[in-house]
């Protein structure tokens, strides 16, 4: 991973929606490879996986990308429902499938977080937006889908003066092939953090461990990062 980004000032801006996991950290690359001017946006909205917002600062720190971090847990006790945001929920473990995991959607996170991330773009004169949804998730977050993106981008053409382009790369690809895409660029995914829990090694045992395992699985590749356990992967 490079130190420093070499992006003119003078080149076309985007605002990458950069969460730390490897979905945003391929999307923040694809840009950089872009040439394009990446200001990348973090969210902190009570995530039990927060741990995810130090990866991504460190990783904008050695790039050399401005990384801005926006604390909205003023807006926790909206979203509170989720696994991901109330820490006395068990987190569910296995693969992702509709019976299991619907305890992690976090209501209307994506739309919240766009909304943001479209402020900032006309804020500073960036004509695009830019954010990980893909394939492996329409099943269970509609916000991930197809439809909603669309939707979202004809509302970012029209809701201030400046159009802004929503730009999902991977929308209809899957974990593997994002990965596929990433390892093909030489990206380093240790860099990265994918775990719903928020401890010391990742679980190995949440449904986002374990599509990040079989992801890696598939493209006959050694996940770089610890875990505490991946016999539900590996077994």
């Amino acid at each position: 991973m490079s130190n420093t980004s070499s992006t003119s000032p003078a080149a076309p801006a985007t605002v990458v929606i950069y969460s730390g996991g490897m979905d945003s950290y391929t999307v923040l690359h694809r840009a950089l490879r872009e040439g394009l001017n990446v200001h990348a946006l973090s969210f902190n909205y009570g995530q039990r996986h927060a741990r995810e917002l130090e990866v991504a600062t460190q990783v904008c720190q050695q790039l050399g990308v401005p990384h801005q971090v926006v604390d909205i847990r003023a807006i926790h006790g909206l979203i509170d429902s989720s696994a991901l945001t109330d820490a006395t929920q068990a987190m569910p473990d296995g693969d992702y499938a509709d019976d299991n995991l619907r305890a992690t959607v976090v209501p209307n996170r994506n739309m919240i977080l766009l909304s943001l991330a479209i402020a900032k773009a006309v804020n500073i004169g960036a004509e695009r937006v830019d954010y990980g949804a893909h394939g492996g998730d329409h099943v269970l977050y509609p916000d991930c889908r197809p439809e909603f993106v669309e939707a979202m981008n004809q509302v970012a053409g029209i809701a201030n003066f400046e159009p802004v382009v929503l730009h999902a790369p991977y929308l209809k690809a899957t974990k593997a092939e994002i990965l596929r895409d990433g390892l093909s660029m030489g990206l380093d995914y240790r860099h990265t953090w994918t775990c719903y829990e928020g401890r010391a090694l990742a679980c190995g045992k949440c449904g986002s461990c374990r599509e990040r395992l079989e992801a890696f699985a598939a493209n006959n590749a050694t996940d770089p990062l610890a875990y505490a356990s991946t016999d539900q992967v590996n077994g």
